[in-house]
């Protein structure tokens, strides 16, 4: 039973058929599974590997074909799995569209800079999202459980999606930082190590941080919809 001091997550709509217990709902596919899961940043990673290393052995177009032959592998490979064609053909894209870029300019260190600008885009949606009092996880969540629950009433799961946006923010604002003044270094081999160091890791603990923001807000939702 619901006390009057208990904040709690009411629907927007007061009107419309009965809500499904969510408690009993089979698990939807998160963001993140439908990007391939950690293994899929790890996949990614790997081309960054391979050209660094090709790049200080071999001249800068046959690195360049070096590491777009491993991510055609690569997402033959992930299609072989049996993974969506979507999350294979990132292993190919991102390395595809840096040997665009490479062949235009001529410079090592333009494979990294998709990234680096991606980077930034990130920052500035997830900190401005938190600034306009609107954080993106708190978003996506909502749009996730039909987009009719009035989360931003509630204080703690506010507050939650506040962390994890903000833990978000955090993840693409170093990155940008850190490797755009490696790119203005001209240090093409740092600037990989980074990539890689600033990769899955820093990934995996922005994702830690919004799972825990997702089952607190899911947890209330439950607890009101009863």
């Amino acid at each position: 039973m619901r006390t009057d001091e208990e904040p709690n997550l009411m629907p927007e709509q007061n009107r419309g058929p009965a809500r499904p217990d969510y408690g009993a709902e089979a698990p939807r596919p998160t963001v993140l599974h439908q990007m391939g899961g950690i293994a899929g940043f790890v996949y990614s990673t790997v081309p960054v590997v391979v050209f660094v290393t090709a790049n200080a052995f071999l001249p800068l177009p046959v690195a360049v074909g070096v590491a777009v032959a491993t991510g055609l592998a690569l997402s033959v490979f992930r299609l072989l799995r049996g993974e969506r064609l979507v999350s294979a053909a990132g292993s190919l894209l991102g390395v595809a569209l840096a040997a665009g870029i490479i062949a235009w300019t001529g410079s090592a260190r333009d494979f990294f800079v998709i990234g680096i600008w991606a980077s930034l885009a990130g920052f500035v949606v997830t900190f401005g999202s938190v600034l306009a009092r609107r954080p993106l996880t708190g978003v996506i969540w909502n749009a996730l459980h039909g987009g009719t629950w009035a989360w931003r009433s509630d204080r703690a799961v506010r507050v939650a999606h506040d962390v994890a946006t903000l833990a978000a923010a955090s993840v693409f604002g170093a990155r940008f930082v850190i490797q755009q003044w490696l790119y203005l270094a001209d240090s093409t081999g740092a600037l990989g190590i980074a990539r890689v160091a600033m990769g899955t890791p820093l990934t995996v603990l922005a994702a830690l941080v919004v799972l825990w923001a997702f089952r607190r807000s899911t947890k209330r939702l439950i607890r009101t919809s009863r």
